[in-house]
């Protein structure tokens, strides 16, 4: 039996789904770092959490004293070195002492890296990605960009991978049929733009069923992705163009110059989360403010099993 799930259109309604399926446990690694502190203390305040600090109890105990925030309900495994701190989360997963892990002042890499261990990791099979979420002002809906973090010059079949991912997550968050743009500089295939030669494969996959659960179309420029007016200007028919909830970009280069442009430029907000492993991590950019690192950490809640 299918279950309808209202479709979420804003960080609001994230919260509020995310709400509703509280409260998980959150390993943080390398959580002793003060804007995740912050974060982590409210999730637990409100109930969306409870969250594991696997860092240095003397600095967590000292930022906690500067920031005047309450540890009370927080507890802390002992781990000054953040690649140590990486591996002990994965860790906790196995164990199942945790629900899933996030990100604090530890270097992206070294979680990924004990998370994609081929002895010990979180793999289940999937090619582990990230998926970032945008809530961007004058917008009618959430907008998903991968791969913006992980997967740095991913091949066609790791594109496969990336878009049905995305796919996965949108359907989670309630859109039934997900449109995905893949992007490129513009939406006529040359065969010397690899890019443009990606996409047009992976749109004519998806109509052979090699992508399921939503719409795909490729290549599409940045602007007739997401404009229908750009769409109809360039005479471009698609049930995708002008109304992309998904954008995969070519690479994790322009992936991201496109998250922090969207992020400091369209003033939008983010929230990110790698997916296709045994658990969500939850994977905000270490400069976050506090309230964007508690709406990522609602993402992982919400999509955790």
């Amino acid at each position: 039996m299918t279950i309808d799930i209202p479709t979420i259109r804003n960080f609001d309604q994230l919260m509020e789904a995310a709400m509703a399926r509280a409260p998980k446990r959150v390993g943080i690694v390398g959580g002793a770092q003060r804007q995740t502190m912050h974060a982590a203390c409210r999730a637990c305040a409100m109930g969306l959490a409870t969250c594991i600090l696997i860092d240095n109890p003397h600095r967590a105990q000292t930022i906690a004293a500067e920031e005047g925030l309450d540890l009370s309900g927080i507890e802390i495994v002992p781990e000054d070195d953040t690649m140590e701190a990486a591996y002990k989360g994965v860790e906790l997963v196995h164990a199942e002492q945790v629900d899933l892990l996030m990100n604090g002042r530890a270097q992206p890499v070294e979680l990924m890296k004990a998370a994609l261990d081929s002895k010990t990791g979180l793999r289940i099979g999937k090619l582990l990605t990230d998926v970032s979420i945008f809530e961007i002002p004058e917008f009618d809906r959430l907008i998903f960009v991968s791969d913006v973090a992980v997967i740095v010059t991913p091949s066609l079949s790791q594109k496969i991978a990336i878009v049905q991912n995305a796919i996965d997550t949108a359907i989670d968050l309630g859109i039934p049929l997900p449109k995905v743009a893949i992007l490129a500089a513009t939406e006529m295939v040359n065969p010397e733009m690899p890019a443009s030669m990606d996409a047009a494969n992976l749109s004519k996959m998806a109509e052979r069923g090699q992508v399921r659960g939503g719409l795909v179309d490729g290549p599409l420029a940045m602007d007739n992705a997401i404009s229908p007016k750009a769409a109809a200007m360039k005479g471009i028919t698609s049930q995708v163009a002008g109304n992309a909830d998904i954008l995969i970009t070519p690479d994790v280069e322009s992936g991201n110059i496109l998250a922090k442009a969207i992020s400091y430029f369209a003033k939008g907000r983010m929230a990110a989360v790698v997916v296709g492993g045994k658990c969500p991590i939850i994977m905000p950019s270490r400069s976050d403010p506090p309230e964007q690192k508690l709406v990522s950490l609602a993402l992982g809640v919400y999509l955790a099993r």
